[in-house]
């Protein structure tokens, strides 16, 4: 499959990324990861973007003198080495990952259309964070997209500590043309209720990139532990 690699430094981390063509997939290619044969019922299209965000996942691994191909977990997750925290993420002909020794998540979303946006934010949004993405200077459906795109991130950097959240779980309490702040409520996960995720953002081409940046709690609570709360230098 032809690919093209390319790091990006953002928001205090190094994101790698992996331009490819799908169109030039071949079955072989997936012989290349370790874990190929339980690829063998995913469709073409799978079978190309998993390939791809592998590829970004080695070349950030690389990077920290680590050379190795992410396995798969039983909930499909990436399976990072001992003492690292990862995420990968892939749109249309994007695939990236980033890598860090404090949690991550990063998520790549091609920007909705007025109808898509209209039609999905009731299950993204409730009325307060609406008035807060109107209240932007930004494009309704560029904001919804990054309100999106902002939980999937979340969602990533704790996805060993949660269960399929609901984009209830997690409310926007600012946006601006650089980031986009989330508030932990008890849904998300009782443990880590009360916590505010800062993330960051960009657009890129037709699509936008959000990458969780630091995770901050409320002074009143003396509960989470310190690597969950230990902000990533930005």
């Amino acid at each position: 499959m032809r690919t093209s690699h390319f790091p990006l430094p953002f928001a205090g981390r190094r994101l790698h990324i992996v331009d490819f063509d799908a169109s030039s997939f071949h079955e072989h290619d997936l012989l290349w990861l370790p874990h190929h044969d339980r690829l063998r019922s995913a469709g073409r299209k799978r079978k190309a973007e998993h390939l791809a965000g592998r590829i970004a996942a080695v070349h950030a691994l690389r990077e920290v003198g680590v050379r190795a191909v992410p396995g798969i977990g039983d909930k499909r997750q990436p399976l990072w080495p001992d003492g690292l925290f990862g995420s990968i993420s892939h749109c249309t002909s994007t695939a990236l990952a980033v890598i860090s020794r404090q949690r991550v998540g990063v998520d790549i979303e091609k920007i909705m259309s007025q109808h898509t946006a209209t039609e999905l934010a009731p299950s993204i949004i409730d009325s307060d964070e609406r008035q807060i993405l109107q209240a932007s200077s930004l494009p309704f459906p560029l904001a919804l997209t990054l309100a999106f795109s902002a939980k999937e991130s979340v969602y990533k950097a704790f996805s060993d500590r949660v269960t399929l959240p609901g984009f209830d779980s997690a409310k926007v309490t600012s946006l601006t043309a650089t980031h986009i702040s989330l508030h932990l409520l008890p849904a998300f996960a009782a443990t880590m209720a009360e916590r505010t995720v800062r993330t960051e953002w960009f657009q890129r081409d037709n699509s936008v990139i959000t990458l969780v940046s630091a995770i901050t709690r409320f002074p009143h609570d003396r509960s989470a532990p310190a690597s969950i709360l230990s902000a990533i230098p930005r």
